[in-house]
């Protein structure tokens, strides 16, 4: 199956994406979050942990790392923004995370794409050009169960304004 490529117009058009995905969310999946600086990335982690039933707002965890959000599934938002070594992913231990029962979302992942499950949703967000507020956003599932992810999605992208 082929990526699932959809636009956004707004910041709550992200988050409204970002719900379906909570909703959709099961144990142990992984999203990582590819996209520039001020793409969306934090709003669409808002708005899988809406999806998740999370009460908490989710901040960017850039100076932390990592934060824990509980909802209907733990949240684990995990930002690499500040890492610059592949060791220094490699070392925090985010194993139990991933595999645990909870989801794992991952900001700048493309700097720990050689640490993160090869099964995963990868999802990239780009500017639209001449937009203030566009984003192109790519879904290109990795595994069995993101490609399931991606068919449910579908399903869901009729409500899609």
């Amino acid at each position: 199956m082929e990526s699932l490529k959809l636009n956004s117009h707004s910041p709550e058009q992200t988050q409204l994406l970002g719900s379906y995905l909570g909703e959709l969310a099961q144990k142990a999946d992984v999203f990582l979050l590819v996209g520039e600086l001020g793409t969306g990335k934090t709003c669409l982690v808002q708005g899988i942990a809406r999806g998740l039933d999370v009460r908490e707002y989710a901040f960017s965890p850039s100076f932390v790392i990592l934060r824990e959000y509980h909802g209907r599934l733990p949240l684990y938002h995990i930002d690499f923004y500040r890492l610059d070594h592949i060791e220094e992913i490699a070392d925090l231990g985010l194993e139990e995370y991933f595999y645990d029962d909870g989801v794992c979302v991952v900001e700048w992942a493309e700097k720990g794409l050689q640490v993160v499950p090869q099964d995963n949703l990868l999802i990239t967000i780009h500017y639209i050009p001449a937009s203030q507020t566009g984003r192109s956003i790519c879904l290109k599932p990795q595994g069995e169960r993101y490609y399931e992810l991606i068919e449910q999605l579908k399903k869901e992208k009729e409500l899609w304004p």
